[in-house]
């Protein structure tokens, strides 16, 4: 290659990928002297085919698989004096599908996602991921002090990794990606969402699994719900009682939805009363104190502003609350403030909004201090700007999914979300001659029983971890690439998982439907078959 294509800008070699112009490939070993602005790249080595074990924090660990032959580039940004934003590139030395996938973070990310990427290129893909410019992810003290590097982190890392990545590919492949996708989950979410707000060009189609978009208000909710589990020493809901909830939510609403099945349709149609578990007599791991009853319907609530009355951010939705890895891990934890969500919420407000290391969890006033964090943080790391006209003219095509029993991120998050967009394009409809449905470019599905991203009760296996199918009917992959390579919107997408009724697990597939419609079971067959459901429209009512 030249040397005066060496010092193009990424831009150009963006622009020049889908020309794809007859240029030299390189070697895999070569790719390590590639000059492209502000990047190092520190290695560039071919990995043969060998084992590997998806490990994810917070999920099961994927079972063995086995990894292609790739060249396996890693290298390091500095868009700012502050800034290190590491990144790995793989990419397939044999049957390359001609595309581009990058992946998510979680969490506070600090490290690469590489389990992440294993899915991506056993498909075909030339796949990504980015540590998000810092290293560690148990809170944010690398923001203390470091304004670049919560940029880097909210959303300058995802679109510099993108651009490396395709300047990567073209340098050894001769030619530029044919489509470029982005799939990510949680904060990966909250990346998705942002690519598509803030960089509509960078990517053709986007996943976003349960998003973490409203970061600011989210970890406001994880501090309300550890203020409401420790208001007094008799305020706190041990994991031993999450069954007894659990089976009041279900004995009230399970069979709504006409199946009994231990999976709640839709939890907006379930009104449960908290008030129900409290102790008649003695205390015991089938009822609640009132103390306990008091901090539950807090938690289902969510919280409000103090002085408006205003809803800050959904509650957590009912029906799962003792499955494995859920609220005992996320909500309640073991004792007060050992769960997953004090420790975002925690270090979100001491080491982002106050860069106080002996903040209080229990000082937060929700409206000045909600203030504060949206005026400081919101920019950097919210992706709720509603405005997606320029993915949509663009050709871009979005699919949201969320877990209905997700206790990391509550759900309702995601229909406000989708609620917020159809308005905004409501009050600001395309000009004559293109207009387009909202439906047209951006589908959300909701996903009974399931938990954060993956995992829970019910039929919640549908290609959101690893490869579990190759057709668009069951795999959300497949069924973004058909709708955005050959325009065939998903209708619906079949899901795979496990359901226990009578003390018998039993195998069951179901369609997750395009919100707002739910799986509604016809009345015949089976209830544990896919095929004896039809996507329909229904009102739900206030829950709670």
């Amino acid at each position: 290659m030249r040397k005066t294509l060496l010092v193009w800008s990424l831009t150009t070699l963006a622009a020049i990928a889908f020309a794809a112009p007859a240029v030299a490939q390189q070697s895999c070993e070569n790719l390590v002297s590639l000059k492209l602005p502000n990047v190092t790249i520190t290695s560039s080595t071919v990995v043969p085919e060998k084992p590997f074990t998806a490990s994810r924090p917070g999920l099961p660990q994927g079972p063995p698989v086995t990894l292609p032959a790739h060249c396996e580039v890693k290298g390091v940004a500095r868009p700012t004096a502050d800034s290190e934003i590491k990144f790995e590139v793989w990419l397939p030395m044999s049957g390359w599908n001609g595309k581009y996938q990058q992946v998510g973070n979680g969490g506070w990310a600090g490290s690469i996602p590489t389990a992440s990427m294993a899915g991506p290129l056993r498909r075909g893909y030339a796949t990504a991921g980015t540590d998000d410019g810092h290293t560690g992810g148990n809170g944010a003290i690398w923001a203390m002090g470091h304004p670049e590097k919560l940029i880097d982190f909210g959303y300058r890392a995802v679109h510099e990794t993108a651009e490396q990545a395709k300047a990567l590919i073209h340098a050894f492949y001769g030619k530029g990606q044919s489509f470029s996708y982005f799939f990510g989950c949680s904060d990966g979410g909250r990346e998705a969402l942002m690519e598509a707000q803030r960089y509509p060009g960078d990517f053709n189609g986007i996943i976003a699994g349960a998003p973490a978009n409203s970061w600011s208000h989210l970890l406001t909710d994880a501090v309300w719900n550890a203020q409401a589990l420790d208001e007094s020493p008799a305020s706190f809901i041990p994991p031993n009682k999450l069954p007894a909830i659990q089976k009041a939510v279900l004995d009230a609403c399970d069979t709504i939805d006409n199946v009994n099945d231990g999976v709640i349709e839709d939890p907006r149609r379930c009104h449960f009363d908290a008030a129900v578990l409290k102790c008649k007599d003695a205390d015991g791991p089938d009822c609640l104190t009132g103390p306990q009853v008091a901090a539950l319907k807090k938690i289902y609530d969510g919280p409000k502003n103090p002085r408006t009355g205003e809803q800050i951010f959904p509650g957590a939705t009912p029906g799962t609350e003792a499955v494995p890895g859920n609220w005992a891990l996320w909500i309640t934890g073991t004792a007060p403030g050992r769960s997953l969500q004090f420790m975002f919420g925690n270090t979100f407000y001491s080491h982002v909004v106050f860069e106080d290391l002996k903040w209080d969890y229990h000082t937060l006033n929700l409206d000045r201090d909600l203030k504060l964090a949206d005026e400081k943080a919101k920019p950097v790391l919210n992706s709720d700007n509603p405005d997606l006209r320029p993915f949509r003219d663009r050709g871009g095509k979005l699919i949201q999914y969320h877990g209905w029993g997700d206790a990391a991120i509550p759900p309702l998050s995601s229909i406000n979300y989708y609620e917020q967009v159809s308005s905004f394009l409501l009050r600001n409809p395309a000009p004559r001659g293109k207009a387009t449905q909202l439906a047209d470019f951006y589908r959300l599905f909701m996903v009974p029983g399931m938990g954060h991203c993956a995992g829970g009760v019910g039929a919640n296996s549908f290609g959101n971890v690893g490869v579990t199918a190759s057709d668009a009917d069951h795999d959300i992959v497949s069924a973004l690439e058909q709708w955005v390579e050959k325009g065939a919107a998903p209708a619906k997408i079949i899901a795979a998982g496990h359901v226990t009724g009578n003390s018998k697990e039993v195998a069951v597939t179901r369609p997750l439907c395009p919100y707002p419609q739910v799986a509604h079971w016809k009345g015949t067959g089976s209830t544990s078959d896919a095929a004896n459901f039809i996507c329909v429209d229904e009102k739900p009512g206030k829950s709670h």
